[in-house]
């Protein structure tokens, strides 16, 4: 199979791949996925230019550790969000972090820890708050029929669970939210008005705050997170610039090139 591999601004080029397959959970308010981990990896292998099937699951029993996404590449199967990109930069030689500096790669890092603790926060807000629950599991229902209303039950509970042994769950819920609009605040405070997070083109790191934004910002749902996204210019306006250059990633919204021999 063939696949583009694409830097903004560069000429696409091309080589023979296996098929690529990404796992994850169905899409909610416009967004492919509604999970942050899975728009992450499914914003990134657009902005690489890489041809994959996006299939939409629940079921984990697959799933390396029983979580999604993840991604099936020929005859390798792998986990973990951040584990599918570091995979993907190798195999295909993706430049699209070539250009960062040794301080802007450990940035990149603590920008992802930060995320995984706002993630907690954003989940909160869907299945345990009792303000919000019901919104979100009437959109989830009323977008995906096949889903159960038990199943989503189901779900929560498990949640509640995960809420307690992590910790957040112990927390009262002004303490949950100022936690996470404190993550928020920080990516705030590190993009600029214009431009990414490391310059005037996209890196792996802007994937992965769109991941997360996006399923904040495009939520239809007024959580205390929404309206803190929503009071700063900056993460909105990044949000946006990343929808676009995701969308205009799309294989079809370019005319594919024919290299005469493929390398």
């Amino acid at each position: 199979m063939l696949v583009r591999l694409a830097t903004f601004g560069a000429q696409p080029h091309f080589r023979e791949t296996s098929m690529i397959t990404l796992f994850s959970y169905p899409g909610l308010y416009g967004l492919e996925d509604n999970n942050a981990y899975g728009l992450k990896v499914f914003a990134f292998l657009r902005l690489c230019g890489l041809r994959f099937d996006h299939q939409h699951i629940l079921d984990t029993k697959s799933a390396p550790r029983g979580q999604l996404p993840y991604l099936v590449d020929g005859e390798q199967t792998i986990g973990d969000s951040d584990t599918i990109i570091a995979h993907l930069i190798q195999k295909y030689d993706l430049t699209i972090d070539r250009a960062l500096t040794s301080a802007q790669r450990d940035l990149h890092l603590l920008i992802r820890r930060t995320l995984d603790d706002l993630y907690w926060v954003m989940s909160y807000s869907r299945w345990r708050d009792p303000r919000f629950w019901p919104s979100f599991r009437d959109a989830v229902l009323k977008a995906h029929p096949e889903v159960a209303a038990s199943e989503l039950e189901a779900a929560q509970k498990y949640n509640f669970e995960r809420y307690h042994y992590q910790g957040i769950g112990r927390f009262a819920p002004e303490d949950v939210y100022a936690r996470g609009i404190a993550d928020l605040q920080a990516l705030a405070n590190m993009i600029a008005d214009d431009g990414y997070l490391f310059g005037p083109k996209p890196s792996s790191i802007d994937a992965s705050v769109y991941g997360f934004v996006a399923n904040i910002y495009f939520y239809e749902i007024d959580t205390p997170l929404k309206q803190f996204v929503a009071s700063q210019p900056n993460l909105v306006r990044h949000c946006h610039a990343m929808r676009a250059a995701v969308n205009e990633a799309r294989p079809e919204a370019k005319p594919d090139a024919t290299p005469a021999t493929p390398t």
